[in-house]
């Protein structure tokens, strides 16, 4: 009998009464029934329209990512529902990052809130990365590698 690896910090009486709907066979006639509509965020344009909604309205003043995509290698079965990253490259004497959401493809399938708890979760991360990223820069300062002089620095090196 596999568990339902994703419900562990929920009330142990909602957990037991999802695994028994679960063992019984009964969970995806009770999402159809609860959910009967597909969604309209099928292509990754929509998705990132879909999330840049969100962020406008609940998180007017974070960055929105730069890129936001269904992605197919990712399953809920093997481990992941989703990724936040950030990716670096140099641009001239700077470096350039972006940072991205990927979403499980299954999403694409699943009703509308089970998508927008996913996108919200990733906005979180993505604004509580970038504040942590910010939050650092204030610390040690504006400083890059290129601007040291005295290389014994811990900023230089």
């Amino acid at each position: 009998m596999p568990t339902l690896k994703y419900l562990p910090h929920h009330p142990p009486s909602l957990v037991q009464q999802a695994q028994a709907l679960f063992d019984a066979g009964e969970l995806p006639a009770l999402r159809r029934r609860k959910y009967p509509d597909p969604h309209d965020v099928q292509t990754d344009k929509a998705l990132y329209q879909f999330v840049a909604a969100l962020k406008q309205r609940y998180l007017k003043n974070a960055p929105l990512p730069s890129k936001v995509l269904y992605d197919n290698q990712q399953h809920p079965l093997k481990g992941t529902l989703d990724t936040n990253t950030t990716i670096s490259r140099v641009q001239g004497g700077r470096l350039k990052t972006k940072n991205e959401i990927r979403i499980a493809a299954l999403f694409r399938e699943l009703p509308l809130p089970f998508l927008q708890t996913i996108a919200v979760r990733e906005l979180a991360t993505h604004l509580s990365s970038s504040l942590q990223r910010d939050a650092h820069v204030k610390k040690i300062g504006h400083h890059s590698v290129a601007d040291c002089d005295d290389h014994d620095r811990p900023v230089c090196k």
